[in-house]
């Protein structure tokens, strides 16, 4: 089981004072209540006026919460104490507005996050192919008998490919970040050109 999946957060104005009860002299009830954590070890940390306990397991938050909310009202602290999760596959705490997708940070800097790749028999039929993907909308790049056509989506590309027979390849700056400086597309599955969404 992973460690430290679990914390609780309160904002105080001024957390000192309760960080050192928390710490050293907690009041009657929160006492009581921490008694049945012996043994358990919290981290406690702060940041501005944030302070944080993290906990290894649901079980063991639930019950610091129950101590961290009694030391508030023996204080007398307004402030309210928040359970918060942590999702690792989103690299963030639930009760944290979920943040852009790669994709999304990938458009947002002007690249097509992934691309379609054809090689066509001649460079008449490349240049009709890239026509009419532009008439389509797509953003394409041709060179010789050769399209690139940049999506906004993984799904959107393999789409495209299974249309076009073509092949589906990371693009724009995420192979920029891989092969940095490499202004090369290798058709044979080597590189690709950073092309441009829009």
């Amino acid at each position: 089981m992973a460690q430290d999946d679990w914390r609780i957060r309160v904002e105080l104005p001024e957390p000192e004072g309760f960080l050192t009860r928390l710490g050293l002299d907690l009041g009657s009830e929160a006492r009581e209540l921490a008694k049945e954590l012996q043994g358990r070890r919290f981290v406690v940390s702060r940041d501005g006026n944030e302070i944080f306990v993290y906990a290894a397991s649901r079980e063991e938050a639930e019950r610091a919460l129950a101590v961290v909310e009694a030391q508030l009202r023996e204080d007398g602290a307004t402030a309210g104490a928040i359970l918060e999760q942590w999702l690792p596959e989103e690299e963030r705490w639930d009760d944290e507005p979920p943040g852009p997708t790669m994709e999304e940070e990938v458009l947002a800097r002007g690249y097509a996050p992934w691309e379609v790749r054809v090689d066509l028999g001649s460079h008449g039929e490349a240049r009709d192919l890239a026509d009419r993907l532009e008439a389509e909308g797509h953003s394409v790049v041709r060179r010789w008998r050769y399209v690139l056509v940049g999506t906004a989506s993984r799904e959107d590309a393999e789409e495209l490919a299974s249309r076009l027979h073509g092949e589906v390849e990371p693009g724009g700056e995420l192979v920029w970040e891989t092969v940095p400086g490499n202004p090369f597309a290798v058709f044979g599955g080597l590189g690709s050109s950073g092309t441009p969404y829009g």
